[in-house]
């Protein structure tokens, strides 16, 4: 690709399609690197789409085609209101390796600040290396485990805990 770069913007709660487009094909494409499975996404009504976009999405464009999300779960209770979970993760293969994973993390590490989100955590396939790298490179570290976090066929593996400090 050239040295233009991808369009990152917040999904806005009627924006269903695009949010349905590009997290059905995350789950397609890596159904590996996601507790959620597709069969269980594709029969979502639309109010359920919806009420997930609740929370803020973040998704990059090449070319008015999304091709990469990134979520922000807020924690509710008062007394956790400072911690966020980044999930729904993705980047299509053909775009990895280009920044657009960086870029998106940027842009949602600055709304999180502007939240008041003091920390950014996350649960990542203890087997998915690339992913693991690259949250070790942008500050997350790992502050635990849970063996058999997910359930593969007949396999259990661990799911890392990560864990970044956002500064001011």
């Amino acid at each position: 690709m050239g040295a233009e770069r991808a369009l990152i913007r917040q999904l806005s709660p009627d924006e269903i399609d695009i949010f349905r487009r590009i997290r059905l094909e995350a789950l397609r494409c890596e159904p590996a690197s996601f507790a959620s499975r597709l069969e269980d996404w594709i029969m979502f009504p639309v109010e359920e789409w919806r009420r997930r976009l609740a929370d803020p999405v973040f998704v990059a464009f090449s070319n008015s085609e999304p091709i990469g999300i990134m979520g922000l779960l807020r924690f509710r209770p008062r007394k956790m209101a400072h911690r966020a979970t980044l999930v729904s993760v993705y980047v299509r293969k053909s775009e990895r390796g280009t920044g657009i994973a960086a870029d998106l993390l940027s842009v949602v590490s600055n709304v999180a600040r502007s939240l008041g989100i003091l920390q950014m955590e996350l649960a990542v396939n203890a087997e998915n290396s690339a992913a693991l790298r690259f949250y070790q490179r942008h500050g997350f570290v790992e502050v635990g485990r849970i063996p058999g976090g997910l359930v593969e066929g007949d396999r259990e593996i661990d799911d890392v805990i990560m864990v970044r400090r956002l500064s001011g």
